[in-house]
């Protein structure tokens, strides 16, 4: 029997297949602005994710993963659209598809939202809470 926040995080764990999509050494960042929200389910069987489309000005949309529904929802996070916007993560194809893994998400000079260590990936989702809490408080 699993816990409702297991379920929240199926395919999301540290060692799943989805997470080792992120590649810490090939970052990317780029600027541009939150159009839409979308849930995502990145691979068959995963629980739901938070997503969201991203323009950097040319018209063309960028999927970007965020994290687990379960760990923050569109409203949760903090960000909005039509705002100019920061992201750094890691370009990944998954079922054929460029998506954007985001590490970070920075609104503003002082709103960001991270879901990621900057160094090796780590998904903030899958840490203890004193872990978690150090890692907000030192952004």
């Amino acid at each position: 029997m699993s816990s409702k926040a297991e379920d929240g995080l199926k395919g999301w764990e540290i060692d799943s297949e989805y997470n080792s999509y992120y590649n810490a050494k090939e970052l990317d960042k780029f600027k541009g602005k939150i159009t839409k929200f979308v849930e995502i389910i990145p691979l068959s069987g995963m629980a739901p994710g938070t997503g969201f489309y991203f323009d950097e000005g040319d018209g063309e949309a960028i999927l970007v993963h965020l994290c687990p529904a379960a760990f923050a929802s569109a409203k949760k996070t903090g960000l909005r659209k039509n705002i100019k916007t920061k992201i750094r993560g890691s370009w990944a194809v998954i079922d054929g598809e460029d998506v954007f893994l985001a590490s970070k998400v920075k609104q503003g000079e002082h709103f960001s939202f991270k879901v990621r260590l900057t160094k090796d990936g780590t998904p903030f989702w899958t840490m203890s809470p004193e872990q978690l809490a150090r890692e907000q408080a030192s952004d």
